[in-house]
């Protein structure tokens, strides 16, 4: 390794410490944390179906029939997480895996991705407003949702804790 990747991984690492402390440090008195913790992979599975619906270039079908706006965002996020934490990255590929999967799955089933998308987002914004219904409620929610992907993260990075495994 070259001595500036360590100055920079220090930097990303103390960066990573703070998105996942500062999610931590707002969802610690949660209403009703089953429906929360619900909520937060439906608002993935939702935000990446809408993605995945949305018309893509006819460049991205020469590349892959599976490359469009979903895939390039989940693609995105493995980038992220790799950038972030390596532990943290392995241990998100079969949550990204799955979100893939199903979304294949949905696309080639007889529903409407779209209806089903936004189903669950809607779905999603109402159990997370219910567990932030005593602190912050819609200004949570907002949060929430520009965290999104740090949320399944952070629930790895709490059971890592517990198992030992350095994050």
């Amino acid at each position: 390794m070259s001595p500036g990747y360590g100055g920079l991984r220090g930097i990303v690492v103390s960066e990573t410490d703070r998105w996942l402390s500062d999610y931590g440090d707002s969802h610690t008195d949660i209403r009703y944390p089953g429906i929360y913790w619900l909520s937060v992979p439906i608002l993935v599975l939702g935000t990446v179906g809408m993605l995945w619906s949305l018309p893509i270039p006819q460049e991205f079908v020469k590349i892959s029939p599976v490359l469009n706006w979903g895939s390039a965002f989940l693609m995105a996020a493995v980038v992220y997480y790799f950038i972030i934490s390596i532990p943290l990255a392995i241990g998100m590929l079969p949550f990204v895996a799955g979100v893939a999967a199903l979304e294949l799955w949905l696309i080639d089933s007889s529903f409407s991705l779209v209806r089903i998308a936004s189903g669950m987002f809607v779905a999603s914004i109402v159990g997370l407003y219910l567990g932030h219904y005593q602190r912050g409620g819609i200004k949570a929610v907002f949060h929430d949702i520009q965290l999104m992907m740090i949320a399944p993260a952070w629930l790895l990075s709490v059971l890592y804790r517990k198992l030992g495994i350095p994050v």
